[in-house]
């Protein structure tokens, strides 16, 4: 047996020994074994240095089923230390699996760590990334599509097919370069192009008269899109997890961060048709597109490509409010959405926290509610384990903006397993902020102009705002969600635009209930990494 076979089998052998609590026996497990490489791709026409997954770029798709083992082997070829995060998959009891800087210790290079989670009573179409420094400017991210289970019904005819487009920005430069940029104190600049699943131009193909899902996610670094097809509508029925109102639109926005499930009808003449990028609130506006290739066409697509959207700002917050629960289909479970009454829960905490893009020693930085995070040398989840002294402290952030200098810190707010919580998002900034919370989704319950205040919870939807795991906020405007603390652990609150998360746009939910049981978290996996303080240390 060769060496890397032995390393794998060692692997999985470890992983399943550690899944014996965490996972329930009758769920189906699948493995998988993904080496990280860097490469040489020209995805802009220029050759760049690109990191491979199995030799990808953009890395493999991951598909499974609701409540699905997943045990994935990740082997490190880089020279670098190196962590995926499943962005969405909330983790249950289980924030060990997360793969961000505050709950795991990085893969070193030349080594290997694996992953096991399920996707816990979860559907609908995710991303994963790199989130390690600057990785995920040079690739490393794929689809996570998690299917529903046969005896659960989704409230729509079973699709013809499925369509994957994960879409983003895209920058020239070495992700290295940009990550000097940025401890340099400056800025990444615009970006060079948009990508559609790796590529300038690629294609998909259908049969007249039939309907097929595109799950489209926005896997760019800053830049939200706007997304089109030329002649055809577009009806959404699915925003991460939620089964949404299935309205039909000729264009959607897709903010940094998100996914969404789209039907689309092949209705039209036989031949092809543009698919169309671009992206939205920035100038130039840069645009990519693909083509839509009817399997009986014999003509290319012409024509001018479809326009966006007339409106800008107050165009697509008004589109924002229109993505709203269906209240009869059920999600996951066979409950409907709709009997989950989070309208009429009391709110046990607020929480406002404020963007913004101080100068601090003279370097530009970003931050919440004036601090700037930094991570410790040892994750903030095993220091917490640990017990070790000086890695964190709580409430290290105030709950609400206040006025004076920002300084550096490791930001971490402490709430309770079981509140219900109000966070507002207020954004005094001319730019366009994405924010994302892990472990959790959370309901979108408004968006408004200017400066919150309690009064502008009157115009709060507490009937069917949809759940989500990430939110646009508006230039000069602020976004309120309403989240269920149900699920314990060391859950990172972060800008979901990656160069501002880079900079100290973020901090860490602690979500902590002091009886200790299963039945609130698990205890570190057995193959945890261990470094900084808690090298030495036994779960």
């Amino acid at each position: 047996m060769a060496m890397g076979d032995e390393r794998l089998l060692f692997g999985l052998i470890v992983a399943l020994l550690v899944s014996a609590y965490v996972v329930k026996a009758d769920d189906p497990y699948r493995f998988f074994t993904w080496t990280v490489t860097y490469g040489t791709r020209a995805p802009l026409g220029v050759p760049q240095q690109v990191i491979l997954i199995n030799g990808q770029f953009p890395g493999p798709k991951l598909d499974c089923v609701t409540n699905d083992n997943i045990v994935l082997n990740v082997i490190n070829k880089l020279n670098e230390p190196f962590l995926l995060t499943w962005n969405g998959i909330k983790q249950r009891k289980n924030s060990w699996q997360d793969g961000v800087l505050g709950t795991n210790c990085p893969i070193p290079p030349n080594s290997n760590y694996t992953y096991n989670f399920q996707p816990k009573d979860q559907i609908g179409s995710y991303t994963y990334f790199p989130s390690t420094g600057m990785h995920r400017a040079a690739g490393g991210f794929g689809a996570l599509n998690v299917y529903s289970r046969p005896r659960i019904p989704v409230p729509y005819a079973t699709p013809d097919g499925d369509f994957t487009l994960l879409i983003g920005d895209w920058h020239k430069t070495n992700y290295k370069t940009l990550q000097q940029n940025l401890d340099a104190g400056k800025g990444i600049g615009l970006p060079d192009g948009l990508l559609i699943n790796g590529q300038t131009r690629t294609s998909f193909t259908g049969d007249q008269g039939k309907t097929y899902k595109f799950r489209v996610s926005n896997v760019g670094l800053s830049s939200t899109f706007n997304f089109r097809i030329q002649g055809h509508k577009l009806k959404v029925v699915e925003v991460e997890g939620s089964n949404v109102l299935q309205n039909v639109y000729d264009s959607v926005d897709v903010h940094v961060g998100q996914s969404l499930s789209i039907l689309v009808t092949l209705d039209q003449a036989p031949r092809d048709y543009y698919i169309v990028a671009s992206t939205r609130f920035t100038r130039p506006a840069l645009t990519t597109t693909a083509f839509l290739h009817y399997s009986n066409s014999r003509s290319q697509a012409t024509g001018p490509l479809p326009p966006p959207p007339a409106g800008e700002l107050h165009w697509s917050m008004q589109q924002a409010r229109t993505f709203r629960w269906n209240l009869t289909a059920n999600a996951a479970r066979p409950n409907p959405q709709g009997s989950f009454h989070y309208g009429t829960i009391p709110i046990t905490r607020t929480y406002v926290l404020a963007n913004s893009a101080p100068l601090i020693n003279g370097k530009q930085r970003c931050a919440v509610n004036r601090v700037s995070f930094i991570y410790p040398d040892t994750p903030l989840k095993l220091a917490d384990y640990f017990s070790i002294p000086g890695v964190f402290s709580l409430n290290s952030i105030q709950s609400t903006p206040s006025d004076g200098a920002a300084s550096l810190g490791t930001s971490v707010l402490g709430a309770t397993l079981h509140d219900f919580i109000e966070v507002v998002f207020q954004n005094d900034e001319k730019t366009m902020q994405s924010w994302h919370l892990d472990g959790y989704d959370f309901w979108v319950v408004g968006f408004g102009a200017g400066k919150w205040t309690q009064a502008n919870r009157n115009s709060y939807n507490l009937k069917d705002a949809l759940t989500r795991h990430t939110t646009q906020v508006y230039p000069n405007s602020w976004t309120a969600i309403l989240v269920s603390l149900d699920n314990q652990g060391m859950w990172n609150l972060r800008s979901a635009i990656w160069d501002r998360q880079y900079l100290g746009q973020q901090l860490y939910l602690r979500v902590w209930n002091s009886v200790k049981s299963f039945a609130n978290e698990y205890d570190p996996p057995t193959n945890v990494l261990l470094c900084g303080k808690a090298v030495g240390r036994h779960p």
